[in-house]
C-alpha cells in the first residue's frame, strides 16, 4: 500500500512539473529575442510564475521585463505628463481615481451621475506602461492622447526612461507601510496562482519579501529611489504615504492638485468640489460599483481583488511575534539614516 502511495505521489509530482514546464514554455515563446537573451539574468522561484528575474536591481516575470524594455526604449514624455508610480498594493487604485477626478473635474463634475469612475475601473482610466501600453510587443502611438496625459507604473525611479526623468513632467509616488503592503500583496498574488503552481504560506512569502526576492522587490530599493528623488527634486516628484492620505484626505487631495498645477479655487472649495471628489473616490463607494465587482483588468486581474479592506494596521491579524521582529529588523536596516519613517504600529 505504501509503495502504491509513493508511486502515485511520484506520478503526481512528475505531472505537476510537466504542467509547469508546458506553461513556462508557452510564456517563453511569446517573448522577443532581446528578452530571451535577458533570461540569463539571476532568477528565483516566483509565485504564480515559475521564475522571476533580476532586471536593473528589481525582480520581474519575463513578460514584464519585455514590456519595460519596450517602454524604456520608445516612450517619449511630454512636459505636461503626470506619472503615477507605486509598488503593487500600495494605494495605486485610490491614487489613480483621485488624480483622474482632479485633472478632469472641469469636464466631468465629481457629482454627476455619469462620471467615468462610476462605470470604469481606475486602472482603465489611468493605464500602466508595462501592463497596458507596452505589453505583448506593442509600440503604441501615444502622441495624440489629450493633455495632460495620465500614466502609471510599478517601475522604480532608476529604471524610468530619460524622457521622463529629464523632462518637466510630474511624478506622484505613493507608498504604504511595509507591514500592510506585504499582507495585501501576499493575499492578492495568491489569488492569481493557478495549479500546478503552489500558493505561498504567509511565512514563506514573508521570507521572500524580507529578502527582496518577490515581484517588484526589493521594496526598500523601490521606495528609497523615489524618496531620494523627492528629496532632490521636490517640484518633480511628490512622495505620498498611504497612511497620511487615510489620516487627512482633504489636505493631501489639495496637495496633489497643487503639485500637478490644478489647484482648487475658492469657489470650488465653497461648492464642495473637494468633498465630492473624496466621496466619489472613497473605498466604500468604489468597492460597491458594479464594474468593480464583476469586471477584469487585462484579462487576468479581477477588479474586485483591488478592493479588499483598504485599512491601516490589518497586518496585526496575520503577523506572529517572529514575523514582526523579522520585518522590523529589515526596515530598520534598510531605511536607517534615510529620514523616512512609516506609521504601522498600533498604539
Amino acid at each position: 500500500m505504501a509503495e502504491a502511495t509513493s508511486t502515485s505521489l511520484t506520478k503526481s509530482h512528475y505531472s505537476n512539473a510537466k504542467l509547469e514546464d508546458e506553461a513556462y514554455d508557452e510564456e517563453y515563446e511569446k517573448l522577443s529575442q532581446q528578452c530571451k537573451e535577458l533570461l540569463s539574468l539571476p532568477r528565483e522561484k516566483g509565485c504564480g510564475h515559475r521564475y522571476i528575474y533580476l532586471y536593473q536591481d528589481i525582480w520581474y516575470i519575463p513578460t514584464r521585463i519585455q514590456a519595460i524594455c519596450s517602454f524604456q526604449k520608445h516612450f517619449q514624455a511630454k512636459d505636461s505628463d503626470i506619472i503615477l508610480a507605486s509598488l503593487p498594493k500600495s494605494g495605486t487604485t485610490w491614487l489613480k481615481a483621485l488624480t483622474f477626478a482632479i485633472v478632469n473635474r472641469k469636464v466631468f463634475s465629481p457629482s454627476q451621475n455619469n462620471h467615468p469612475l462610476l462605470s470604469s475601473n481606475p486602472h482603465e482610466l489611468v493605464p500602466f506602461f508595462e501592463y497596458n501600453h507596452y505589453v505583448n510587443n506593442q509600440i503604441p502611438d501615444l502622441s495624440s492622447l489629450p493633455e495632460p496625459r495620465l500614466f502609471s507604473t510599478h517601475v522604480p525611479f532608476h529604471s524610468l526612461p530619460d524622457s521622463i526623468t529629464k523632462s518637466k513632467c510630474k511624478i506622484i509616488y505613493i507608498c504604504r507601510n511595509p507591514f500592510d503592503n506585504f499582507i495585501s500583496f501576499w493575499l492578492f498574488v495568491n489569488k492569481l496562482v493557478s495549479p500546478p503552481l503552489p500558493k505561498l504560506s504567509c511565512e514563506e512569502a514573508l521570507e521572500r519579501y524580507s529578502n527582496g526576492t518577490n515581484e517588484c522587490g526589493p521594496f526598500w530599493t523601490h521606495i528609497l529611489g523615489y524618496w531620494k528623488a523627492n528629496q532632490e527634486t521636490p517640484n518633480k516628484v511628490l512622495f505620498l504615504r498611504y497612511e497620511d492620505l487615510k489620516g487627512d484626505i482633504s489636505f493631501h487631495l489639495k496637495r496633489v492638485a497643487e503639485f500637478i498645477d490644478c489647484p482648487f479655487n475658492s469657489e470650488e472649495e465653497s461648492n464642495g468640489v473637494v468633498e465630492n471628489i473624496i466621496e466619489l473616490c472613497s473605498f466604500e463607494k468604489m468597492k460597491e460599483l458594479e464594474v468593480n465587482k464583476t469586471g477584469k483588468f487585462v484579462q487576468k486581474f479581477k477588479n474586485k481583488d483591488f478592493f479588499r479592506k483598504g485599512a491601516v494596521g490589518d497586518w496585526v491579524n496575520y503577523f506572529s511575534p517572529w514575523m514582526i521582529e523579522k520585518l522590523s529588523k529589515v526596515m530598520e536596516e534598510k531605511f536607517s539614516g534615510s529620514g523616512l519613517s512609516f506609521q504601522y504600529k498600533i498604539s
